[in-house]
């Protein structure tokens, strides 16, 4: 007979892969797919122990990672687009353009206003940052820019705009879990978003004016626009293919189809425009492109893209979901949330609670998928019996579930960017202000009650099952 964990046995899994987390980070230096494996032992353990079978634990295993598999899809045709997009002359075109155009003084406000801008029309911020914002680093590093201050103004901006994106899929996943409507949740996300937004944009301004003191170096510029325009045709047309791309995700077609799309007509630029041949394509397209513009900045960055650079992104993807999964099926989470939520005593400690537990499922999975969801369904019936309107719930896990889990090393958002950037994850997390403020307002807010809605208090309902969304 199955038995639900002790509040030991549930913590066991966790202790494991913290325990082997801290090890990997400052001893073995091995990454995450040690600890990964190190947790799923553990909890496989403990599930034994509970009374599970190997099959019915193999099979919350395979339930965790086929739930994850349109996300690793859609992971490897962005390495498509990253391949294809450099190999056209796209993205050299808006980092040429960028060059020329933007003052340093307001670089990093400029990254996170127009990051947020395109992660808001595409409802993606992993297209946002995998397109634009590649082009942002390679302009910053050449105009001086710490890398990590430029990857964390990308981040910030670009998921702004995956927070408040009706056709992001975290945006639609959130409300759907409480019964929230749609837009009543992203007006209710404005309270938090917009003022973390803002204060972002200043503190990235600080942080630019430290960092350049505006005698930059315009001889390295110059190598750098010269070196583009030996390797490219650099046309303003070449910015059309961005367009579409914010087209065809506003008219929302699907997320998949339209990266394909995407991807393909940036193979076809690169054969009509760039002379390059069909095996060129696909070679951008599975092994990325190998840039030689005579500037080694650009140069590190430029050689990017195709489906191979995806695969670290995607290995950790699957340890990652299949440690929530078994740890879900076990009920690891439930038991731990549910203690937290018994510690509830006023709303203030209810939104804070929230947000913990949001975060401590990011901490231990790396998915914002099963952030959202988990915490979503086990505190339903807490709001609804406290009179708290739902609405103050999906806003929580949406700031600890989307936006904090950039916040973890490992999680999937952070893996991706670090494999992208060629940068450590422990340099960019410090300068991610967005997630940081976001948290900060919402815990601002249970305590003080403002824009906490209510409503009568009513009798907790069943959960609905729920699946997996199919977008990034």
């Amino acid at each position: 007979m199955k038995r639900e964990p002790t509040i030991g046995q549930a913590l066991l899994p966790l202790i494991a892969l913290i325990g082997a987390a801290a090890c990997s980070i400052f001893f073995w230096k091995v990454g995450m797919y040690i600890p990964f494996t190190i947790g799923i032992i553990a909890s496989a353990l403990v599930g034994k122990r509970l009374g599970y079978t190997w099959n019915e634990l193999q099979q919350f295993l395979t339930n965790g990672v086929s739930k994850a598999l349109p996300a690793i899809f859609i992971l490897l045709i962005i390495g498509t687009i990253v391949g294809t997009w450099i190999l056209s002359g796209t993205i050299p075109t808006l980092i040429y353009y960028g060059l020329e155009i933007i003052q340093p003084n307001f670089f990093l406000p400029t990254v996170v206003v127009t990051s947020g801008i395109v992660a808001i029309t595409l409802g993606s911020s992993f297209t946002a940052i995998a397109t634009i914002g590649l082009a942002f680093m390679a302009i910053g590093t050449s105009l001086g820019f710490s890398p990590a201050h430029i990857a964390g103004a990308i981040i910030s901006g670009a998921f702004f705009g995956d927070k408040l994106s009706p056709l992001s899929d975290t945006t639609n996943i959130a409300p759907a879990m409480v019964d929230v409507d749609l837009f009543d949740h992203v007006k209710h996300m404005l309270w938090d978003t917009i003022p973390a937004f803002v204060l972002s944009i200043i503190a990235f301004w600080i942080l630019g004016l430290n960092t350049t003191s505006g005698d930059f170096n315009t001889s390295q510029i110059d190598t750098i626009l010269s070196g583009l325009n030996n390797v490219f045709v650099i046309h303003p047309l070449l910015l059309l293919l961005p367009v579409l791309t914010i087209v065809l995700m506003a008219r929302r077609v699907p997320a998949i189809p339209a990266l394909v799309v995407v991807s393909t007509i940036g193979g076809l630029v690169a054969l009509l425009v760039q002379g390059n041949t069909i095996s060129e394509v696909m070679q951008a397209m599975t092994n990325g492109f190998v840039a030689e513009t005579g500037n080694s900045t650009v140069d590190d960055l430029l050689s990017n893209g195709g489906i191979q650079s995806m695969f670290s992104t995607v290995a950790l993807v699957t340890f990652a979901t299949a440690l929530g999964g078994i740890m879900e099926g076990i009920q690891v989470f439930d038991v731990l949330i549910k203690r937290l939520i018994k510690g509830v005593r006023s709303t203030g400690s209810l939104i804070s609670t929230t947000l913990l537990s949001t975060f401590f499922v990011s901490f231990v999975s790396g998915a914002m998928y099963l952030a959202i969801i988990l915490p979503s369904k086990a505190f339903l019936g807490t709001y609804k019996e406290r009179g708290v309107s739902a609405t103050n719930l999906s806003r929580n896990v949406e700031a600890a579930g989307t936006v904090g889990v950039n916040l973890v090393p490992w999680g999937v958002p952070a893996v991706f960017v670090s494999g992208l950037m060629d940068i450590s994850p422990y340099a960019f997390i410090p300068f991610i202000f967005f997630a940081y403020f976001v948290l900060l307002i919402n815990v601002i807010y249970g305590y003080t009650g403002f824009t906490i809605t209510k409503e009568e208090p009513a009798v907790q309902q069943e959960d609905e099952q729920w699946n997996y969304p199919k977008t990034v």
